[in-house]
């Protein structure tokens, strides 16, 4: 059976860029079931829009993070506008074992600063690159990374006591 050249492109989205999809969306939304949605929705997205990047796999992957993320936060504003409940925790992604406490730490930080977190450390995107993709200026992801780090610092010293 042949496959399409939509299932094709699915398939190497997927492929190439869907569990970085499903770790932002889990940082986000920290539920699985939420996050393999806003996964489908941006392949979807991506889809129904076909934009063109011109053989440029940092333009893809980067419209798909933005999207991912708009996604996420529109799924945000949903859940809090119709009274969803708490969210499930049982998303904890840290590849490594011995780094759990950390993620769990910014777990507890806002959302601003938790997604920065994420997509600084956890996907290696450059402040340029999460300016773009949160559709802040460079001058406050900077800041906001500061101020999550800090924040962070705090989170760790308090619950476990680090110095």
């Amino acid at each position: 059976m042949a496959l399409s050249v939509r299932e094709l492109k699915v398939r190497r989205i997927l492929d190439r860029y869907g569990d970085s999809l499903f770790r932002l969306a889990c940082s986000y939304l920290r539920n699985e079931a939420d996050a393999q949605e806003i996964v489908q929705d941006t392949i979807l997205q991506l889809l129904r829009y076909d934009p063109d990047f011109g053989g440029d796999a940092g333009k893809e992957k980067g419209w798909l993070m933005k999207t991912a993320a708009n996604l996420s936060r529109n799924r945000l504003r949903y859940q809090k506008t119709h009274a969803a409940e708490e969210l499930d925790d049982n998303t904890e992604d840290a590849q490594d074992a011995d780094l759990k406490f950390v993620w769990e730490a910014v777990g507890q930080l806002p959302m601003r600063y938790r997604e920065i977190i994420h997509l600084f450390y956890q996907e290696g995107y450059s402040v340029t690159e999460i300016a773009d993709i949160v559709g802040r200026r460079e001058g406050t992801v900077r800041s906001d990374l500061f101020r999550a780090r800090a924040k962070l610092k705090e989170i760790l010293k308090d619950s476990y006591d680090f110095e």
